[in-house]
């Protein structure tokens, strides 16, 4: 599939809006870190959790996630407060309350599913709140990831610089905060959030391995990293995963993230994995998505601007098609379609619809034949996906290099 630029040119009007949209954002969020991974969108040791036990209402098999084994699709816990009080908000508009995502989390384990992804950023802390009083009494059912790498106070959670932090005493700082929030004695996989360009990466992997020899964490990985600091990272630490946006909407990591995943034997889990609910078909034509009270992450996103959706619709109908020949649902067609690339890819598609969830899980019972996949591709890649994938200021945090080691 094909990424290009809009081929109409926005008005003026358009322009202005778009811009304001973007000082508004940057303002209220400061690129906030929760936003920083739009998705919510790894990790345990083996015998840290119990991924063999009976999962009575999920259908698919265990798959290998680096050296790891989980359900094959996930849960990520991406929420922030909402402008109204006891409201929790994910980035898409849709809102619950806590008891909710509480329950969510525990009927998600219930059905099966062994990994939750979450982060200190998302909240910040309220996502690692959540999660770690949801998981009381079944902590050892799920491989439990967080993250870190913002430049955020451990203690109130005040943005410091707005930047990036992965300096080795703040790393060891977070991790003691994220252990009391989680509720547990360690973490199974601890992500670097995004590359920080000032700390090289082998004082990162360093701090990280120490945590493990103190039995604080289990695992390493890094979020939309570049491919030197992966290398660099690994020869250090093994990675266990790569967490990058990966869906039928976005495909940038097929290039050279994927092929060297499957080089050093590491795992990949999906972030955004329905495209921001528009492969599941959330999105229309005419969609437009609000600033305030909440903001929705697609309002500041390219290829959900006004002037490029009516052209990107043409993915949400090949969807629909397929998953009506497939006789499942568009999202099922679309994380099935993820887990049929590589056999050590997991989605973590995110939601406050304990429904949806359900629905979600059941995509990993969904197949393809050998010419169905090759079929599907064909049309993937004769689509033209107009608009960047992240606003400017998010895009600049991906793909970065640490520097190097002096």
């Amino acid at each position: 599939m094909n990424h290009t630029p809009p081929t109409s040119r926005p008005t003026p009007d358009m322009q202005a809006q778009r811009r304001y949209l973007m000082r508004t954002a940057a303002a209220a969020l400061g690129v906030a870190p929760w936003l920083l991974s739009a998705c919510a969108s790894q990790a345990g040791a083996p015998g840290t959790a119990t991924t063999s036990a009976a999962q009575p209402d999920a259908a698919g098999a265990l798959r290998k996630l680096g050296p790891l084994e989980v359900f094959p699709v996930g849960l990520g816990c991406q929420w922030r407060p909402g402008a109204t009080p006891g409201v929790v908000v994910d980035s898409y508009s849709s809102r619950f309350d806590r008891p909710a995502a509480i329950r969510l989390i525990r009927q998600a384990v219930d059905e099966g599913v062994s990994f939750i992804d979450t982060a200190e950023a998302y909240g910040p802390f309220l996502s690692e709140e959540i999660v770690g009083e949801a998981l009381q009494g079944i902590r050892h059912k799920v491989v439990l990831e967080t993250k870190f790498g913002f430049d955020i106070d451990p203690v109130t959670g005040q943005r410091l610089t707005g930047g990036r932090n992965s300096q080795p005493a703040h790393i060891r700082q977070v991790v003691e905060a994220q252990l009391r929030r989680l509720r547990t004695d360690h973490i199974d996989v601890l992500l670097q959030h995004r590359v920080d360009p000032n700390v090289p990466i082998e004082d990162v992997a360093g701090t990280v391995k120490d945590l493990i020899d103190a039995g604080k964490v289990r695992h390493f990985g890094l979020s939309e990293p570049g491919l030197q600091t992966v290398r660099r990272a690994h020869a250090v630490l093994p990675l266990a995963v790569i967490q990058n946006e990966y869906s039928m909407l976005w495909r940038g990591p097929e290039a050279e993230v994927l092929p060297l995943c499957e080089e050093l034997g590491i795992g990949f889990v999906c972030w955004s994995p329905l495209g921001m609910g528009f492969l599941a078909g959330g999105v229309k034509a005419d969609s437009r998505f609000a600033m305030a009270p909440d903001l929705d992450f697609r309002a500041i996103s390219p290829r959900f601007a006004p002037e490029v959706l009516p052209a990107n619709m043409a993915l949400v109908a090949l969807v629909r098609e397929w998953a009506q020949r497939k006789g499942v649902t568009p999202a099922q067609l679309s994380l099935a379609w993820l887990l049929a690339q590589k056999p050590w890819i997991v989605p973590i598609p995110g939601t406050t619809n304990a429904a949806h969830m359900h629905e979600n899980l059941g995509a990993a019972s969904v197949t393809f034949r050998a010419g169905e996949l090759q079929q599907l591709n064909a049309a993937l890649g004769a689509l033209h996906i107009q608009g960047d994938r992240l606003p400017p200021p998010v895009m600049a945090l991906s793909g970065v290099e640490a520097a190097p080691r002096r």
